[in-house]
């Protein structure tokens, strides 16, 4: 008996892996997070199967079916949106099956932040304009932050930003970035990014938060910052320049043929 922590992508059906689809539709108990997993995905769970939504239910309550499966000989696809290991509470599931004894693996998924980036056709990495990606939230009502992960001190970077879980923070984001991207700095809120009523919201730092108050959007956003968001005029990289030589191309090599 093995638990399948299994990432199911950012929400369109055909997003998730070929793995994942597979374990879901050959595990007995499907356990999943209804308020992001569409219904669609699990449907793909062998008939009888026993499928239960998550959103409801604690961690103790999910430990609990989990533990049931077990004592069954029951596999388990445990299934979370976007990628397991990024704002998933799949850590504190892991730590509470280690003591149980209970073997688990994990499915990768694609994040929101990939398939946001692929809907708005952009690339987060423009050569001599950014080369990183911070992902990261800010404090609301869930877990502190910790100490030094601020937003000031990611904008110090200059970098972009996939900012997830404060799409009611808009405020506290505008104030605490604009002293280093300035007012004018792209912002683009994506929501139910691969969902087929996906909306993307363009503005600033300072036009944003007047943008999403008016579209009555609250929940299930990324907000995105940066330089490459309006960026257009950048410098071609390096990898496919005719001049650029490495172990794969040799420039006289490429010339003579």
């Amino acid at each position: 008996m093995t638990v399948h922590f299994i990432g199911a992508g950012p929400g369109a059906p055909d997003l998730i892996t070929v793995r994942g689809l597979k374990l879901i539709q050959s595990c007995p108990v499907c356990l999943y997070a209804g308020s992001l997993v569409p219904e669609e995905i699990v449907k793909a769970a062998p008939e009888g199967a026993r499928v239960m939504d998550t959103a409801p239910m604690n961690l103790d309550e999910i430990i609990a079916e989990i533990k049931a499966a077990h004592d069954a000989g029951k596999d388990v696809a445990r299934v979370h949106s976007g990628d397991p290991s990024l704002y998933g509470a799949t850590a504190e599931q892991m730590r509470r099956l280690d003591k149980l004894g209970i073997p688990y693996d994990v499915t990768p998924g694609v994040p929101a932040f990939a398939a946001a980036a692929a809907a708005l056709k952009r690339e987060f990495t423009l050569p001599e304009i950014a080369q990183s990606l911070v992902v990261t939230r800010t404090s609301m009502q869930s877990s502190s932050m910790p100490e030094g992960e601020s937003l000031a001190n990611f904008a110090k970077t200059g970098t972009t930003l996939a900012i997830h879980l404060s799409i009611r923070n808009l405020a506290h984001i505008e104030r605490e970035l604009t002293p280093y991207y300035g007012a004018d700095c792209p912002v683009i809120v994506g929501f139910r990014v691969s969902w087929p009523d996906q909306q993307f919201i363009h503005g600033t730092l300072s036009t944003i938060a007047k943008k999403v108050r008016e579209s009555k959007l609250t929940r299930t956003a990324l907000i995105l910052v940066g330089p490459v968001l309006g960026e257009h005029d950048f410098k071609d990289s390096a990898l496919y320049d005719a001049e650029h030589e490495h172990v794969l191309r040799n420039r006289k090599t490429v010339k003579a043929k």
